[in-house]
């Protein structure tokens, strides 16, 4: 993959002003940094040379240009090392926000794959390096740059043949920096792949953390954390030698460069062809030619890892989302709910196997069906289809007699509502949880909601009322508790088309009740398809539709599907079988 330089360099363009300011700064900063060996070699050369008498005061004079341009430079340098790193952390705030939106456009066909802990890891770590790699990069590279040249320049008129002498050493030193460049590069990619597992182990083990407890598996998850703490540190030790390699060996070329200056410098004034003062100056000016090398050398870990961040941040980014909306996408107004699917097939990325074949049903607008059948009939999926959390690998879905592919994304699934067996609650109050069917709706319209959920009473009993915190994914409220604010929130968004996928399945008997009252006041007037898991709770359904590997095994009501004594009847009579 070629490196996309214009999209590395477009996150300046908003900063470009202060950008380019910090760059100016940095050469002005440099460039008053190359005077001061000058002014060395003026005292020692011209001044204390020449008539003693007034040699003093000249070097007082000397010395308080030496003070002003120490305060220059350090009022250069805090603005370069301020308003840098300030260019730097808005760059990195743009890309990662840019990184989680376009995270959020990506369809659960690449969550279905991917490990949270790696992408956390692409969010923070990779970005942060990047920020640094853009500050630092850039005003590092004109810093140096300029000192560099400015020596190269100042010694070459000082002394030609030994200047050149020292140059021989920079060709060597180039490909002994591009050789081990690459090598350093391919580890620090493994580092980042090692610490996204780390991370990922990590997500994994605290999000279960109850049941790690409930097993007694906490030295399972030790053991599987350790494993991944083993790899990340084996790429690390690699990661180690190479830079030992390197710059050790950089430091060796450096060492080698100032033998020859005292060695071929103390020959030329022998020789008569250097002075003292011009060896004192050559040898500062040499400082500064060494420490950009010293410098840009170690900045190599840096560039490396700044751009390994980008192009992880890249794959990212050039990921399209399955499921995205046609240029001309349909508006909704006003749904009625009928929804059909013809001839619809499924089968997930990674299946070679069809979940769904050439299934077709009708939904009328208002009906109430009930979806039954084995576990892997496909029961959730064929919900999924409908709010293209997914898309029919054949086939149509149709939503009042438009498919829903040629309709806005948000426009339909504002249209849908979704009540699941695990109900998933951000970290903070019962409001804002409940106030997430509707962001817009005012604090009456979310406590008549939460009314209407059978949920109000509860909710006052809590210490802070509708302002309690309910902890990580909903940790202080019993599961009954959990369901009933999750069916608020669906009242609150109050969508003509409803799915409820086994929503009271791991509930008890007396939270279950609750709960059920509370959908079946949800469900009215309301295109509803219910998974079921427990027979007994969908005997009024007004269709009920029987899955299986196959497709429509068959549907009718509860009594009449009894009656034939065929697939449905077969599902009823083991599960109260298993109930005796």
């Amino acid at each position: 993959m070629r490196f996309p330089v214009k999209k590395f360099f477009s996150y300046y363009k908003p900063y470009l002003t202060l950008f380019l300011s910090v760059l100016a700064c940095s050469f002005f900063t440099s460039a008053v940094a190359l005077v001061f060996p000058l002014l060395v070699r003026y005292i020692t050369k011209d001044v204390l040379e020449g008539d003693l008498s007034t040699a003093l005061s000249e070097v007082y004079r000397v010395g308080g240009l030496m003070l002003v341009l120490v305060v220059v430079q350090n009022i250069g340098n805090y603005f370069v090392d301020y308003k840098g790193h300030e260019v730097g952390a808005r760059m990195e705030g743009d890309m990662r926000s840019e990184l989680f939106a376009h995270m959020q456009k990506l369809s659960l066909s690449f969550y279905d794959q991917a490990k949270t802990g790696q992408l956390m890891s692409r969010i923070t770590n990779d970005l942060l390096l990047l920020s640094e790699l853009y500050h630092h990069g850039p005003e590092d590279y004109v810093k140096y740059l300029a000192r560099f040249i400015g020596a190269f320049v100042i010694l070459f008129f000082i002394n030609a043949p030994l200047t050149i002498a020292v140059f021989c050493f920079l060709p060597f030193l180039g490909f002994f920096t591009l050789y081990f460049n690459k090598k350093l590069n391919e580890a620090l990619r493994r580092n980042k792949e090692r610490i996204g597992d780390v991370n990922a182990q990590v997500e994994d083990s605290l999000s279960g953390i109850r049941v790690v407890k409930s097993f007694a598996n906490e030295h399972v998850e030790i053991g599987k954390f350790n494993r991944e703490n083993k790899r990340f540190l084996e790429s690390r030790k690699k990661t180690y030698k190479a830079e030992a390699y390197f710059f050790n060996g950089v430091e060796t070329f450096i060492q080698l460069i100032t033998i020859t200056i005292i060695i071929f410098g103390s020959a030329s004034i022998v020789h008569n062809t250097l002075e003292l003062p011009d060896l004192i100056t050559f040898l500062l000016y040499i400082s500064f030619m060494i420490e950009p090398i010293q410098r840009l050398t170690h900045m190599s870990t840096q560039f490396q890892e700044g751009i390994t961040g980008f192009q992880r941040f890249m794959e990212i980014m050039n990921l399209k989302p399955a499921i995205e909306n046609k240029p001309d996408a349909i508006t909704l107004t006003e749904v009625q709910g009928e929804i059909a699917f013809k001839q619809v097939s499924f089968r997930y990325e990674d299946h070679l196997d069809n979940v769904l074949l050439n299934l077709s049903l009708r939904i009328l607008p208002g009906e109430y069906i009930a979806l039954v059948g084995p576990s892997g009939a496909g029961k959730t999926t064929l919900c999924s289809l409908i709010p293209r959390l997914y898309d029919v690998t054949d086939g149509q879905v149709l939503l009042d007699g438009i498919n829903v592919r040629d309709i806005d994304l948000q426009s339909l699934r504002r249209n849908i509502g979704i009540v699941q067996q695990d109900v998933y609650l951000f970290a903070g109050t019962v409001m804002e949880n409940i106030r997430y069917g509707n962001p817009a709706a005012s604090d009456e319209e979310v406590i008549a909601a939460a009314k209407l959920a059978h949920a109000h009473e509860f909710i006052m009993s809590l210490p802070n009322g509708y302002h309690s915190e309910i902890g990580q994914r909903g940790v202080k409220l019993s599961g009954g508790q959990k369901q009933r604010l999750s069916i608020a929130r669906v009242f609150l968004k109050n969508p003509p088309v409803l799915i409820l996928d086994e929503a009271t399945s791991a509930l008890d008997n007396e939270s279950e009740s609750i709960v059920k009252k509370s959908l079946d006041s949800l469900a009215k007037g309301r295109t509803t398809l219910v998974i079921a898991h427990r027979l007994s709770t969908i005997r009024n359904a007004g269709r009920i539709i029987v899955l299986s590997k196959g497709g429509i095994v068959e549907q009718g009501m509860h009594d009449e599907l009894l009656a034939r004594g065929g697939a449905y009847a077969k599902l009823y009579s083991k599960q109260f079988e298993l109930l005796v």
